[in-house]
């Protein structure tokens, strides 16, 4: 019998995994994936929103502008890469400029700093904003994480205090006891006395496992981006237009590694597993980025991708337990800003909403923080040399575009929620992420995958569990 099972290992789901670590409790974290950070956490644009545009009074507010303020000290404890870039919200004359006021004012009432200039003041500090632009507002403590970073480290925090981490694990159907759930999977039962619904595009389904009308459904709206190699130098901040009733448009993101997004547009989609990109949405992404911007580097893209954002009919974050399912909690309807809001939304299910359900007995002997790996390219020569003594893996070069050692990817292996693909290797370490995307390393990391997960290269996989890469041996 678990204490509490999370369905969802997203950003959301491991950080309500890893909180839960500090407590006497038997905890499980389940995906239907083959890793963690796999749905919406994957494909975003990893801004921590500072918190001015949300609504009044709605838990995306609330949760955007605390969860915003705990993000440095969470990357710190956890060793993850946090930078500060500053966001210009960028004006196109005088009916933008009255949103930007609204804008302005919410910041104002939440203590949020911010800045207001004139085109040509934004103009010498971002040379690549439009000639059209009339008035920036400016957000200088917006930052920019490593999504897939946070997620796998409050993972493996959960991991080491005990938490039970399944894979490829799919609930098919949850029946509802006494005072328990039956959470049943393609690898079996679990029971759990609380069940945390955190399935991104999927929450209604798992919510319509226990009640027949849960309150809300997901519609997921994709979002495709392109990325932009990190030879060239295009915007230093977070670069938005003013926001619509479609979101907040599309946007330039200076990343933690030195690319670029350009993106996203946003399109309802039918099936929650839709990320292909298409023609058409990245074409609406190339036309209007030059709303402002200038001289767009779209001939140095080096990947698109696409990813989805779980829309519901709620309008607003769904942090609840639900009606008619004591110990059921609905952690769901989390789309932007639910990147910059997980550290609140995880504190309010942990602090707020499970005392009223089980005994939460404070362990004292959990840690809830991890060492940042080894990352060759952050240290000086001298410390290179030193690593390199210790284990000359780390002087082996396996990706020429990232600079990245085998000793990184064996690492990101071998770790407690180590990698079982090539995609988990690149998403970790970043091997395949360059000009080439792979084309000279990705041979080398399945070679590195069969031998230390023992198994022939015909069984290594790009990403699920079916997506082998090698089909025969040729010689």
């Amino acid at each position: 019998m678990y204490d509490v099972i999370i369905i969802g290992a997203g950003i959301t789901g491991t950080m309500i995994a890893r909180d839960l670590a500090g407590y006497h409790l038997n905890v499980a974290l389940l995906d239907k994936e083959n890793d963690v950070a796999n749905g919406a956490t994957m494909a975003n644009s990893a801004i921590v929103h500072t918190g001015y545009d949300p609504k009044d009074g709605t838990l995306k507010a609330k949760c955007n502008v605390e969860g915003a303020r705990m993000y440095e000290k969470v990357c710190k404890d956890l060793g993850c890469l946090y930078k500060v870039t500053g966001a210009f919200i960028a004006a196109v004359g005088d009916e933008e400029e009255e949103i930007q006021n609204v804008l302005r004012d919410r910041a104002e009432d939440r203590k949020i700093p911010f800045e207001m200039l004139s085109g040509d003041e934004a103009r010498k500090m971002e040379p690549k904003l439009s000639d059209d632009v009339t008035r920036v507002l400016s957000f200088p403590t917006t930052a920019v994480i490593y999504p897939w970073e946070v997620a796998y480290a409050c993972a493996e925090v959960a991991v080491k205090n005990g938490t039970e981490l399944m894979l490829d694990t799919d609930v098919q159907a949850i029946e509802k006891k006494e005072s328990s759930y039956v959470v049943k999977t393609n690898k079996g039962d679990l029971e759990g006395r609380v069940v945390i619904n955190a399935a991104g595009c999927a929450a209604d389904k798992i919510a319509r496992m226990v009640v027949e009308d849960p309150g809300f459904s997901v519609t997921p709206r994709k979002g495709e981006y392109f990325v932009v190699d990190n030879n060239i130098d295009y915007v230093s901040h977070v670069v938005f237009p003013v926001p619509s009733s479609k979101g907040k448009g599309v946007l330039a993101v200076p990343t933690v590694h030195g690319n670029t997004l350009l993106g996203p547009n946003s399109t309802f989609v039918d099936e929650d597993d839709d990320v292909s990109s298409s023609y058409e949405g990245l074409d609406y992404v190339r036309s209007n980025v030059g709303k402002i911007l200038k001289d767009a580097p779209l001939r140095h893209v080096i990947r698109n991708f696409a990813g989805l954002r779980p829309t519901t009919t709620s309008k607003d974050f769904i942090i609840e337990e639900m009606n008619g399912a004591k110990g059921f909690v609905n952690v769901a309807s989390i789309e932007s800003p639910g990147l910059a809001s997980a550290p609140s939304i995880s504190k309010m299910v942990v602090t707020e909403i499970l005392p009223n359900i089980i005994d939460m007995k404070v362990n004292e002997e959990a840690d809830l923080t991890r060492k940042r790996p080894i990352v060759m390219a952050e240290l000086s020569e001298e410390e290179r040399k030193q690593v390199i003594a210790e284990n000359p893996l780390y002087g082996k070069m396996i990706c020429r575009c990232e600079k990245i050692s085998e000793g990184e990817i064996v690492d990101a292996i071998k770790r407690p929620v180590g990698a079982r693909s090539v995609k988990a290797v690149k998403k970790r370490v970043r091997p395949g992420m360059g000009k080439c995307q792979g084309g000279f390393c990705e041979p080398l990391v399945v070679g590195i995958l069969a031998r230390e997960l023992n198994v022939h290269p015909t069984e290594v996989v790009l990403d699920s569990v079916k997506s082998t890469i090698v089909k025969e041996e040729n010689r």
